[in-house]
Formats: structure tokens, sequence, C-alpha cells
């Protein structure tokens, strides 16, 4: 069991208890070990083996007896007797947006409400306009959750697609039957949501039997859907399904760009081979019953007289076109980042120093790291007073002289006030080599309102960068209203670099958009808003979306060096 499972079972036990009405205390101690235990960077068995699991922070000696029996058995007796006095449907409907534990109580001591399905029907019913503590605007709030809900079931982030898939992907390629073996599917075209994990593998045919006994008998498989020489079906203990699909060694290039998709991308490909007299399948590209020969991707695209296009934009929006025409893009790599801005210390909502995080970032290869914790209006988040800023500013002046190898900036990740103003005097907003401007309060203005209170912010001089611009929280909140185009324009115009925050839950802005921003002439800047050392690797996420986004080196203002990225921020306050 790794760490994440653990997280979510004591997440859950934190829920339940709020459920029951515990005692709050408690409650709060699930709730903070669970984040304690997923933040963990050393492995978990280790820490129990050398008896210093009670020594993190947030992990208590009840916790931690709960934790080893979660390690040890896979178990966790305290839990299962939980969830045996818990109805399903109340778990179930915590997941609806802005439902949580004590509103779910509510609804089941006092309506009677055990399921998602009942209080739907109760909306609908208009049974919680004179509830206490809900009302109407509530209760339309949980009814457009609950069709958020029904909306998404089924998906996945990005992130957890990866995690599983690759962990599954390098257990098969240690097998010595595997001759070639790749993620395909969504999630190597780096979708931000995704419904399955696809895996095309390449053995003899002797070999598929026990290629497939392995795969069906992995560890976290918690049934097997179905099992046959060329395809096998698992669902995972978390729920997601997993294919395997192996195919002879010749038939592996045609097997890996087909089940790569998109749907629209193949039908493209298959009308193109069409005009020059061929088919093409999962089998191979066929001139009548005569298989043309291919070794790789590369070689299929040129048989239809086409440049090689990544996975990442085989979407069928105009990359054919664009192949054919010589005018694909030369897309950023994680490689081309050379430092990042958007870093929480624990000034604000880091988990880690400001020396912790630089370090890192050094060993990683970075060039330069900002630190940009919250400003003093997030108090939620331990927002930074005038007075910490300028104890912040003292702190990395020292450690700028300790790590010569790496550029230290000093950032703020301003909110961006109701009206629009950013949340310090410019005298404090000059202090700091660049501004992060985002929006963490007032998410519900009309689509007017919100967009002036960006367009008002993007006036100050002193914004370097607009961050997460829609809001959006994938598989759980969408962005809030506003005019995406004029927004846009208007940083193209003020030469304010938009966002693609790497949070994993965030991914905003959206791939689609980056497009319009490329084509405004507008800059992007790929972030891991980062609030632990290991957010620092959430970068990998954001290149993905910047890829699907055809964006290329010259678009991403975090690709310069140190010395041409300053001059270009300080040209923004002139």
């Amino acid at each position: 069991m790794d760490k994440y499972e653990i997280s979510q079972i004591l997440e859950e036990i934190g829920m339940m208890m709020e459920l029951k009405g515990e005692n709050p205390f408690k409650i709060k101690a699930y709730y903070s070990g669970a984040r304690a235990v997923e933040l963990i960077e050393e492995d978990i068995k280790t820490l129990i083996e050398t008896n210093r699991l009670h020594t993190i922070k947030g992990i208590g000696k009840a916790l931690e007896e709960k934790i080893i029996e979660l390690v040890t058995t896979g178990n966790l007796e305290f839990y299962n007797d939980l969830r045996k006095e818990t109805p399903d449907g109340l778990m179930e409907m915590m997941k609806i947006p802005g439902v949580g534990p004590k509103k779910v109580r509510e609804l089941y001591q006092r309506l009677d409400i055990k399921t998602v399905a009942e209080l739907e029907f109760a909306c609908l019913e208009n049974k919680l306009v004179d509830l206490k503590g809900f009302g109407e605007k509530s209760q339309n709030k949980i009814f457009e959750g609950i069709q958020q809900l029904k909306k998404y079931q089924g998906k996945y982030l990005i992130s957890t697609g990866l995690m599983y898939g690759e962990g599954i992907f390098n257990r098969l390629k240690e097998l010595p039957q595997i001759i070639e073996i790749s993620l395909a599917g969504s999630i190597r075209r780096r979708k931000e949501i995704i419904k399955d994990i696809d895996i095309i593998a390449s053995c003899s045919y002797e070999s598929r039997e026990d290629v497939m006994n392995f795969f069906t008998s992995l560890e976290g498989v918690e049934k097997v859907i179905a099992k046959g020489e060329t395809k096998s079906s698992v669902v995972l203990s978390i729920g997601i399904n997993v294919d395997l699909r192996l195919v002879e060694e010749q038939e592996y290039p045609y097997a890996l760009l087909h089940f790569t998709g998109s749907k629209e991308h193949n039908t493209i490909l298959r009308h193109r081979a069409k005009k020059f007299g061929l088919k093409v399948n999962e089998y191979g590209v066929f001139n009548e019953d005569e298989r043309l020969p291919a070794e790789n991707e590369e070689d299929i695209y040129k048989l239809l007289q086409l440049n090689y296009i990544p996975p990442e934009l085989r979407e069928g929006l105009g990359e054919i076109e664009a192949s054919e025409e010589n005018r694909l893009p030369q897309l950023i790599e994680e490689q081309h980042i050379k430092g990042i801005f958007h870093v929480h210390s624990q000034y604000s909502d880091g988990r880690n120093t400001i020396e912790e995080l630089v370090k890192t970032a050094s060993d990683k290869g970075l060039k330069y790291i900002g630190i940009s914790d919250h400003s003093k209006s997030a108090v939620y988040a331990g927002g930074l007073t005038e007075e910490q800023v300028k104890n912040q500013h003292k702190e990395i002046e020292q450690l700028r002289k300790k790590y010569p190898e790496i550029t230290i900036l000093k950032g703020i990740e301003s909110d961006i006030l109701l009206d629009g103003s950013l949340d310090y005097e410019d005298e404090i907003l000059a202090s700091f080599d660049y501004v992060i401007g985002s929006i963490h309060s007032h998410f519900n203005l009309e689509e007017k309102a919100m967009t002036e209170r960006i367009l008002k912010a993007l006036e100050n001089k002193y914004l370097t960068i607009l961050g997460h611009v829609t809001g959006r929280i994938l598989l759980s909140r969408k962005g809030y209203l506003l005019d995406l185009e004029k927004i846009i324009e208007t940083c193209a115009k003020k030469q304010v670099a938009i966002e693609i925050n790497s949070n994993p839950h965030r991914l905003d802005l959206d791939w689609r958009l980056c497009r319009l921003v490329k084509e405004k002439g507008g800059k992007l800047v790929v972030e891991p808003d980062a609030h632990s050392l290991e957010g620092l690797d959430h970068i990998t996420y954001g290149v993905g979306i910047a890829r699907k986004g055809w964006l290329e080196l010259k678009d991403i203002l975090n690709t310069m060096d140190a010395d041409t990225l300053l001059t270009y921020i300080n040209n923004l306050k002139k």
C-alpha cells in the first residue's frame, strides 16, 4: 500500500468521524495526518523499520499505529468498522463540490437523505430551501454540483493515470518476453483528464499467455474483466480500467499509432490514406493486401507523405494540414525550462523552507527559482504581512550568497482583490523581482465583472504573471466566467505572461487556449505552483499541456536565461 492510498484512507476516516459528530480535535488529527503522509518524501516502510514514523510532523502515536497496521497488513480494522457503520451513499455525497461532512450529516439526520440520487430529487422538490443552514442559493449550488459529479464519474487526472500507468508499464517492461512497450491512448497524448489506461506491447505469440498471466495477477488488480491472447482488461483497486494489447513485433508501430488516437486524428489519417489508394488500421498500412514496411510511427507518417506528428498534437485540430505544409511547431521539452517562479515556502502555506526549495531546485539543474508566497489578504494560507515580506527578503539575500550557482528571485502571489487592485501598495510591490496576480476569492461574479476585475489588475505595471487564469479545479470546480479572448489580448498587449499552472488539479490555462495566446503574440510560463519539494516535479504536467497547446521555446518566458529574463521583467515596470 503506497502513501497515496494510506492518505486517502486517513482522509476518509476523518470524514466518517465528522459524519458521526466525533471530537473535532480527533477529526483534525486524521485530516492533518492524511496531508502529512502524502507529503512524505522518504519510503514509509523505511520510516517504520527505523522507528522514525512518529517524528513526521502531524503523525502522533495513534496515527502511527494505524499506518503501521495498513503498511504491514494492507488492512485497518478501525477503518473497516467505520465503513460498516457509514452508509455508502453518504461518502458518495461528499464528492459533490461544496458538500462536506457537516452538510451531509444534516441532510441525513433531518431529511433521511442517504444517496446522491435522493439528494438530487430533494433539490428538484425544493426540500432544501427551508432547511436551516441551506436555502435556495445553496440548493441550486448542490444541484449543479450533482450534475457536475455525474458528468465526471469514471474520469481521472492525468497525474493519477501516469502514476498507475507508469507503475504497470515498468513492471511489464522488466519481462524478458516483452520486445517493445508503450503507454498509449489519452495518457500518451497528455490529456488533462483520462478515462482508462492503455498499454501496447509486442512479444512473440508463444509468450502471450505468460505475459497476460503476469499482467492480470499484478498487485493492485481488483478485478479481471477479460483475459485473452491479444487483449486483457483489469480494474485497479482505485477503480480505473487498464487494457493491455499484445501484438507481433512487425505490427507494433501500427498498433501504437492506432491506439494512441485520437479517434478524430485516426479518421483523418484513414481518409488521407484512401486518397493514395492505401488502407491504414491497427495492423498496418496496406496497398491492397500488401502491408507496407514501417519500423516506427515516423515511417508510417512518411508512407502518408506527412512529417511525424507528436502524440500530444493528435487531436484532429489541424495537425495533419500543418504536417503536410511543414508548419508543425518545434514543441517545447521539459529540459527547456530553465527556472520557475510559482513556489510557496513555509512563510505561507508551503511545507519546506526557502533553503530546502533552493537546494532541491539547484540539484534538479534549474538556473533560477522564485519564491512567491501568498499575499496578506490570503489569511487562510498564511499570507505575508509587509513586515514578513521584509524578513523574507533578508533571508533571500543571505541565501543568494550561499547558493551563487542559482539565481533566487523575490516574488509574491498577490491576490487580485474584488476591485481589481493588487494586495500591496506600490512601494511594497516594487520590492519584488516579479509579481504573480491570482484570484482566490469571490469566484461567482458575472462574466463582465470578473473580466473587468482582471483587466484592472493588468493595468498595474508591477504585475508580471497572471496566475491560474480561470480558477478551475479539474473534476471539481468549473472555471469562473470570463471573456478570455479579451484577457488574452490584453495580456499580449501589456506583455504580462499567462501561467500554465502545472498542478495536476488545475492545469490552467487550458491547452486549447494556449494556441490563442500564441496567435495573439502573448507569452506563457510553465509553473509548478509547488507547496512542497515534491510539488516541484509538477512541471512535467504543465509541459505536457504546453506541448498540446502547440507551444515552442519562444512562447515560454521561463525558457530564458536568468539575465535575459530579468531584463524582460524590468522593462515591464517602466
